[in-house]
């Protein structure tokens, strides 16, 4: 990415967001700056009228022309504000919108992946600290536009004077304050422009602590049971103190260099007006200038140097604020390369999908150890599998990798004799219903929930969260499937307990009526006995789709065709429950017992 490029890039791309942002911005900024100009020069109007002598109507007239003039402006100004806000409401919507569905499109280990979680969280948090990025970039450019329209007011107001200076005598004096106006200026734009430059380094330095801070602020932030029993707050006031006097010493040494930058273009800033007063000042007295000239024209070349420097103040902003503009676009930059494939999965009436690992292995990325090593499995239509283990065992990896989230790093993965690799992705995808160990429900109604779509069938839902034993619960529910979950934006909204939000997670994967159906520890927040009652009437609802169930509870997966017993990564045994059990020397024979013995 060529460094020259970065903020127009960022720029298109932030703008197509709402092409009417920038240009009502514009006209705003027109109407916002063209109103003290217009006071400057009636001002100047009225001074001369009175300092002359002239009648009353004239003076009135001048009196009112001001009034109107800035009551159109401020109507203007006024509508052309609300219009911004409105068009920059748009703007940031789309913005959200766009970020979070980047997020959502890519390859689900990179969404893993803590180098990318760490970009996006860099994103996220350097935008609410400094308003760095694309935030940044767009004041950047709202005050640049400000800088040119007072800029462009300023010199076309300004001519007139230099018109009357051209007739006046003393041009060669006057020419050498000009050109001492000028050089100062250009020297401070410089010496600002450097001075920017190195403030940006500093608050850069500074940013990377406050991330620090915020991440812990915001690591405590959801621990407020166990902040009570177990008085975590000494340990946060701990490490809020020593954070706090880290923050203080960086941010007060930031600042006062910050400040020493800033002196030198303070000075310069001064010189150039003082060469601006003397030279309005000067022709006053000549009386080539009326005498309310001098609020006129002093206000016009302050506004000219002030704006040109501040002009190239955002420039230098633009070219600091770069830095945040890569990171946001590396994230956009971020390329999927999980092959997609592209053979057409059958939509079988006989749901015959068959399942074969061959020697897969998988490791997660930046871990040298395998979460998976030579898992060898056949799975046939219609089977009932249920997969035990310790935790880490690599269970849930399993689940992973058959359907398809991540690829495995050695081995392959095959369904009806074919690479799942050559399948169509999100037709494989298709195929499955799972319900995962930290499944969402969405604060929506519950009838969304259960369908995962905007419709759905009412009667369907309804019959399914009855089979899951959700349906005395929903008897109690006010607007049945219309009834929002959770109270995130609506104040009629009902929570569910864990358990309940379980069993909706799995009239879910019911309702999906995919070939596949995978339950990964949905129901740890059930008691044993309700834990058997639900795979129990699962089993009887899922008929001839094929199903793996995935339990810590061994008692609830006996009614399965075969168990595969997973043990640091590795299959270790596999068979019917007697089987396994008449092993006294095997893993699941000692995962029982030692479950066995609480409920004897």
């Amino acid at each position: 990415m060529r460094k020259d490029s970065v903020t127009k890039r960022a720029f298109r791309m932030y703008h197509a967001y709402n092409p009417k942002y920038f240009p009502l911005c514009f006209l705003k900024t027109v109407f916002r700056e063209v109103s003290p100009y217009f006071n400057l020069w009636m001002s100047s109007e009225i001074v001369t009228a009175l300092y002359e002598g002239r009648g009353r109507e004239s003076v009135y007239l001048l009196v009112a022309v001001t009034l109107f003039g800035n009551l159109f402006a401020q109507v203007m100004n006024a509508f052309f504000n609300r219009s911004t806000r409105i068009a920059l409401e748009v703007l940031e919507n789309n913005e959200a919108a766009a970020f979070y569905r980047k997020t959502l499109s890519l390859d689900y280990d990179k969404i893993e992946n803590p180098d990318i979680r760490h970009l996006r969280r860099k994103i996220i948090e350097n935008s609410y600290i400094n308003s760095y990025g694309v935030v940044n970039m767009r004041y950047s450019i709202e005050n640049m536009m400000s800088c040119i329209v007072n800029f462009v007011f300023s010199v076309v107001l300004f001519i007139e004077m230099v018109c009357r200076i051209a007739k006046a005598p003393f041009r060669g004096l006057v020419l050498f304050l000009f050109a001492a106006m000028l050089g100062l200026m250009v020297l401070t734009i410089l010496v600002k422009f450097r001075s920017n430059e190195k403030k940006s380094l500093l608050w850069d330095k500074t940013g990377d602590l406050l991330l620090r801070e915020n991440r812990l602020g915001t690591g405590f932030s959801h621990d407020g049971m166990d902040n009570r029993i177990y008085r975590q707050q000494l340990i946060t006031d701990r490490l809020y103190e020593k954070l706090t006097k880290e923050h203080l010493e960086v941010v007060s040494s930031a600042q006062q260099k910050a400040f020493v930058l800033s002196i030198p273009e303070q000075i310069l800033s001064y010189l150039s007006e003082m060469c601006t007063y003397l030279i309005v000042c000067f022709y006053s007295t000549l009386n080539v200038f009326p005498v309310g000239s001098v609020i006129k024209y002093v206000g016009y070349i302050s506004r000219i140097i002030q704006n040109i420097q501040n002009l190239f103040f955002d420039i230098g902003r633009l070219r600091g604020n770069e830095i945040f503009l890569k990171t946001y676009l590396e994230y956009f930059d971020i390329q999927n390369d999980m092959y997609q494939g592209s053979l057409v999965v059958e939509k079988r009436s006989d749901k015959k999908f068959d399942i074969e690992f061959k020697n897969v292995s998988f490791r997660y990325a930046g871990s040298e150890e395998y979460a998976l090593k030579n898992i060898s499995l056949d799975l046939k239509v219609g089977e009932r599998l249920a997969i035990v283990g310790m935790n880490g065992s690599g269970k849930t990896t399993f689940i992973k990798l058959l359907c398809r989230l991540y690829d495995p790093a050695e081995g392959e993965i095959y369904m009806n004799d074919f690479n799942i690799r050559k399948y169509d992705y999100r037709q494989y995808l298709d195929i499955f219903s799972v319900v995962f160990q930290d499944y969402n429900l969405l604060a929506m109604p519950l009838g969304n929930n259960v369908a995962s779509a905007a419709v759905w069938d009412a009667e369907k839902a309804e019959r399914l969260l009855d089979e899951v034993g959700f349906g005395k619960r929903y008897e109690e529910m006010p607007k049945k499937l219309e009834t929002p979950l959770y109270k995130d934006f609506d104040e009629d909204g009902v929570n569910v307990s864990g358990g309940e939000a379980q069993k909706i997670a799995l009239a879910r994967a019911l309702y999906k009526d995919a070939p596949f159906i995978i339950l990964d520890e949905p129901t740890a927040a059930l008691d044993p006995i309700a834990e058997a009652e639900i795979y129990s009437k699962f089993n009887e609802i899922v008929g001839d789709k094929t199903a793996i169930y995935i339990s810590h509870r061994l008692s609830s997966c006996r009614f399965c065709d075969k168990i595969a017993v997973f043990d640091k990564g590795e299959i270790v045994q596999i068979g019917t429950h007697e089987e396994l059990l008449a092993d006294e020397k095997g893993k699941y024979h000692e995962l029982w017992y030692a479950q066995a013995q609480y409920y004897a």
